[in-house]
């Protein structure tokens, strides 16, 4: 077997090194230079730096603060619920998905659709003038909530979110509960452990890395939504669903503040960053008590 030097090793990397200085080094470059200057659409190629100002301003912006609440609510809620429910769909069906592996397909259907176009359906099924949802229900009930409003606007989206990629986090969980030896599961049970016990002191703490990953998985990509949101409600009444990623559209391409809203990425960046360090050292520290 041949073996590969320390130097034609370092050989190896240089393309990627390469591709990874070209496509991602020189724009973190550029927007780190325009989050400390003053530049619009009309000085792009020629910005004008200024400081710190852009920070101050966005730390210093209610707006930003609120859509970052509004960011941090909805990627743990949505996390949870998806989780949550993906655990209990892949351990429900899991009997029935192990005689009928073609069940599996139409489970994954919501996660062919692109979250834009899932924004689009369900804003026309739950206008409240034109859509179908509204209509049965006041012709049925007599009523019908604004599903759109200030009110439920949060909660449709949720359940929007949650409907949409519960099969992922459903997919990971099916897995993971597939890969578990079934002599284990047997042994349990021949030393009389009930199902639930077998549930609580086997599958689960067996399923525990993926059951962070699959959190913190979609705690991220819930706290950066920007599809699903801008399709349906955009910033909302009073913007009331003015998520981060939102908030930077808004301020980079309707108020042409790219300093600040370059610098409102950079922000997010520095905090998601910091909060993956720290899982990162909470994991090392926890593999070197074990």
């Amino acid at each position: 077997m041949a073996i590969v030097s320390r130097a034609e090793g370092r050989a190896y990397l240089v393309p990627l090194i390469g591709f990874l200085l070209l496509f991602l080094g020189f724009p973190a470059l550029v927007n780190l230079i325009y989050s400390i200057s003053t530049v619009g659409f009309q000085n792009l190629r020629s910005p004008t730096i200024t400081g710190f100002g852009n920070y101050l301003a966005v730390l210093q912006d209610r707006s930003f603060w609120k859509a970052t609440s509004f960011s941090f609510t909805f990627g743990l809620i949505t996390a949870i619920a998806e989780c949550g429910i993906g655990l209990f769909l892949a351990i429900f069906l899991a009997p029935l998905l192990a005689k009928r592996s073609v069940l599996m397909a139409p489970l994954m259907l919501p996660l062919m659709v692109a979250p834009a176009m899932i924004g689009l359906m369900y804003r026309l099924v739950l206008h409240e003038f034109a859509g179908p949802v509204p209509y049965y229900l006041f012709l049925w009930f007599g009523d019908s909530p604004a599903f759109l409003d200030v009110n439920n606007a949060f909660k449709t989206l949720l359940v929007v979110e949650t409907l949409q990629w519960t099969p992922f986090a459903f997919l990971l969980f099916y897995v993971a509960y597939s890969a578990i030896p079934l002599d284990v599961r047997e042994a349990a049970s021949l030393d009389g452990a009930s199902a639930w016990r077998i549930l609580w002191l086997i599958d689960l703490p067996l399923m525990t890395p993926t059951l962070v990953i699959a959190f913190f998985i979609r705690f991220i990509d819930g706290f950066r939504v920007f599809d699903n949101v801008y399709a349906l409600t955009g910033s909302g009444a009073g913007g009331s669903t003015t998520s981060l990623s939102i908030y930077i559209y808004q301020a980079f391409f309707k108020d042409g503040l790219i300093g600040k809203a370059v610098a409102a990425s950079v922000v997010l960046f520095i905090a998601s960053l910091a909060v993956l360090y720290g899982l990162n050292w909470l994991a090392g520290r926890r593999r070197k008590a074990a």
